[in-house]
């Protein structure tokens, strides 16, 4: 995985008003915290960072005031109807160190000749992975799988350094059989008759 470099600047201002004129001149306010130090209020340029969040656990490299931090975002807040960035908070993290984050489960194949429907019981798993190395997703395999079959997670192969954190019996996939609907005037009949 790459890291993505930004710029951040620290602020002082801080409440409502503080956070619309950050936003106003295209920035964005974010909080850096974790190895027990205490949090850094940022300011980020909004448009490297919208794009910098497309990627899923992205690794982002902040120069904080000339001093290089590695962070992962933890949490995103956007506007619900426009979908810009509200705010960010952003973990610290080291080379080498262990995180645990979500993944997107993707599915590949064809499920065998029949009427199936896949379930995607789980969108993510959390896994743990070294901190410069996290996945964006996995990949699961329906390939031939008929009505009654499920996928666990202690079944997804995961990427090399990269162990489960979900249950392992919980189940991510399940392939069911597609329900044939009656049709609308058999079903009118028979309501019909029982009413009789």
């Amino acid at each position: 995985m790459s890291e993505i470099k930004l710029a951040a600047e620290v602020r002082n201002s801080f409440g409502k008003g503080a956070a619309r004129s950050i936003r106003r001149e295209n920035k964005v306010p974010a909080v850096v915290y974790g190895h027990g130090t205490e949090p850094v209020h940022v300011t980020l340029p909004g448009h490297q960072l919208q794009l910098a969040l497309r990627t899923p656990n992205v690794l982002l490299s902040l120069d904080i005031d000339g001093k290089n931090e590695l962070a992962i975002p933890k949490a995103v807040q956007r506007d619900a109807i426009k979908g810009y960035l509200v705010h960010v908070d952003l973990l610290l993290v080291r080379r080498g160190e262990k995180v645990t984050v979500e993944v997107a489960v993707e599915t590949e194949g064809d499920l065998a000749p029949g009427s199936f429907l896949v379930e995607n019981v789980l969108n993510t798993l959390s896994v743990e992975a070294e901190a410069t190395h996290i996945p964006t997703s996995v990949t699961v395999s329906i390939e031939g799988l008929e009505a009654g079959a499920s996928i666990h997670a202690k079944d997804v192969a995961l990427p090399k350094g990269t162990t489960l954190a979900t249950d392992p019996e919980a189940v991510v996939i399940q392939i069911l059989a597609a329900q044939a609907e009656e049709p609308a005037a058999e079903a009118a009949e028979g309501d019909a008759s029982a009413e009789a």
